[in-house]
């Protein structure tokens, strides 16, 4: 099923978001394992997996609206020299893909794609998700301080 060249490229830009969050992510979750934080690895690593899903369900659907997916284009990663600063730069990440998630929702409305539109409304009730865990580890942060945080997180 051939699709509007503009969606294509919406989706394009989607899979460019999320192949950078999977590898800042992935980074984030094994420098948490370096430091001994098997918890906030292992939760790093479940949003990564997450991305990688959502990255496979935008190349499925380029390919079937006969697009050619972009996988060579990442965008700037923003790695955290320590945790809450790779907690603040994956929230900040997770802002920018519910922006640009809301925006393709709209397109594929206006467009009146609805099953592409369906797979950006799963895809964005991810990353609403990933907002809310990240805003609560930011909360946990901020309520015990770091040093008791972290070590909550270890092992």
């Amino acid at each position: 099923m051939q699709s509007n060249q503009k969606l294509i490229d919406t989706l394009n830009a989607l899979l460019a978001d999320e192949l950078t969050a999977i590898n800042q992510y992935i980074v984030h979750a094994e420098m948490c394992e370096d430091w001994g934080y098997g918890k906030l690895h292992t939760s790093f690593e479940k949003r990564a997996i997450d991305e990688m899903k959502h990255a496979e369900k935008l190349i499925g659907r380029i390919l079937f609206l006969e697009g050619t997916p972009i996988v060579s284009d990442l965008k700037k990663i923003s790695i955290g020299a320590d945790v809450p600063k790779q907690v603040e730069n994956d929230r900040l990440a997770e802002v920018g893909a519910i922006k640009a998630y809301n925006d393709a929702i709209v397109l594929a409305g206006e467009l009146l794609d609805y099953a592409t539109r369906d797979i950006l409304v799963q895809i964005l009730n991810d990353e609403d998700r990933h907002m809310d865990e990240l805003e609560e580890l930011q909360s946990q942060i901020g309520q015990l301080t770091l040093p008791l945080f972290l070590l909550g997180h270890l092992g």
